[in-house]
């Protein structure tokens, strides 16, 4: 059974092994991952698990004034399979909730289990009523997730350099 946790340094080697099932690049979506992030030493990998950890809070703490997001890995018997990220702040380029699940651990309904987890997470901690999710336009595996979660197609997005799906889902009970 898969469990959200929160980044942890005690998961370096099987959080390796999940990016290299991605390939080169910086393309695991729902890590937060940085062109300037060292991951591949133990010291920079540590520093990066706590730069994702540092400005979490639970239910009922005021968000801290600078920009933060909720960090999650999906994992399953001690593996990595994806990440999922939820901003505290409204960015209307990347929206609230991002997440990626390793290439070998897909069509297993992971991602449709996660992005639901933090639904419940956006409503609880950050008394969200909707949030707004995006996918790129061609992924159509993540806007069947989206959609399966309440997901309500908005548009397309042109940045310049990529076309963005634009999905709202209610929280409301």
């Amino acid at each position: 059974m898969p469990t959200l946790i929160s980044p942890t340094t005690s998961l370096y080697a099987a959080f390796q092994d999940c990016r290299a099932d991605w390939g080169p690049g910086l393309h695991e979506d729902g890590f937060g991952i940085g062109p300037e992030d060292d991951l591949d030493s133990p010291d920079g990998f540590a520093d990066w698990v706590r730069r994702r950890n540092r400005l979490d809070h639970g239910a009922g703490a005021p968000c801290p004034a600078e920009r933060h997001a909720s960090c999650r890995w999906i994992v399953e018997d001690g593996e990595v399979l994806g990440g999922i990220a939820m901003r505290h702040w409204d960015d209307d380029d990347l929206g609230q909730i991002g997440y990626g699940v390793r290439p070998s651990a897909r069509r297993r309904g992971l991602a449709s289990w996660a992005l639901g987890e933090m639904l419940r997470e956006a409503r609880t901690v950050l008394d969200l009523d909707r949030v707004l999710i995006p996918c790129l336009e061609d992924n159509i595996a993540s806007a069947r997730t989206i959609e399966s979660q309440g997901g309500v197609f908005q548009g397309i997005l042109d940045t310049g350099h990529v076309r963005v799906r634009r999905y709202w889902i209610s929280l409301a009970d």
